[in-house]
């Protein structure tokens, strides 16, 4: 997935239409310490990121947003939830001007935010995500389209572990079987409400739920660190190369 990244990693500040302002908190971010992958989840900061792709083609629409939430030390903290809309929401409105619910916003033609707007929205993320390993269901899809839009936006290389919460829990919970299950399935057999479906941020609480019962079932079985979660996903893939 980085392989994308990398191709953009060259461009100047000029070229991509950076500010000294925003070059000065890319900067910032680029110097934080590399994710402490070996404390313990309780001492963790875990990252869960979801997307909604825009004009109704989910595999080569554009990004129409994204939303962020955060898992400290085991417990979503609901107050920091980020929902970065790449696309102009101001467009989006019935006849009468009020403004459609996200799934409808997302149906109809997309017309992009400016990339001033583009570059502080992705600047906000990744002020939001830090260096924190990030979470995700079906992560590689999620990722392709994050790190593109960030090299192609601020030509800058995310190189972050990223968490697919599909591979860890077919290790974890084998109630529903071997493999990996649907989000909603596994939603539905714990029982964890979603308050807005393909909602981004919506979708990440519902992910970051189903990441506190993942977490407890990995400490109980002695996977008590984020590295181990990374292990548990490379043995999945492993083992089932062509899923």
């Amino acid at each position: 997935m980085v392989w994308f990244s990398k191709l953009f990693a060259g461009q100047n500040a000029q070229a991509l239409h950076l500010t000294s302002r925003q070059l000065q908190r890319l900067a910032a971010w680029q110097t934080l310490p590399a994710p402490a992958l070996s404390r313990s989840h309780y001492r963790s900061r875990y990252v869960l990121i979801d997307i909604a792709i825009a004009g109704g083609d989910w595999k080569d629409g554009p990004l129409g947003s994204i939303g962020a939430l955060a898992l400290t030390d085991g417990l979503i903290d609901l107050s920091a939830a980020l929902q970065l809309p790449m696309v102009d929401a101001a467009a989006a409105t019935d006849a009468a001007g009020r403004p459609l619910a996200e799934a409808e916003q997302l149906s109809l033609t997309p017309t992009p935010i400016s990339g001033e707007q583009r570059g502080e929205a992705l600047l906000a993320l990744l002020d939001f995500v830090g260096k924190a390993p990030l979470v995700a269901y079906h992560a590689s899809f999620v990722a392709r389209r994050i790190e593109r839009v960030l090299a192609e936006t601020l030509g800058v290389e995310l190189d972050l572990p990223w968490i697919d919460l599909a591979w860890v829990m077919a290790g974890l919970f084998r109630e529903l079987g071997d493999k990996q299950a649907r989000l909603d399935t596994w939603l539905e057999h714990f029982g964890v409400p979603s308050i807005e479906r393909h909602n981004p941020v919506s979708d990440a609480y519902a992910t970051a739920q189903l990441l506190q019962l993942t977490l407890a079932r990995a400490a109980q079985k002695g996977f008590e660190t984020p590295a181990s979660l990374i292990k548990i996903e490379k043995a999945r893939r492993h083992l089932y190369p062509s899923a």
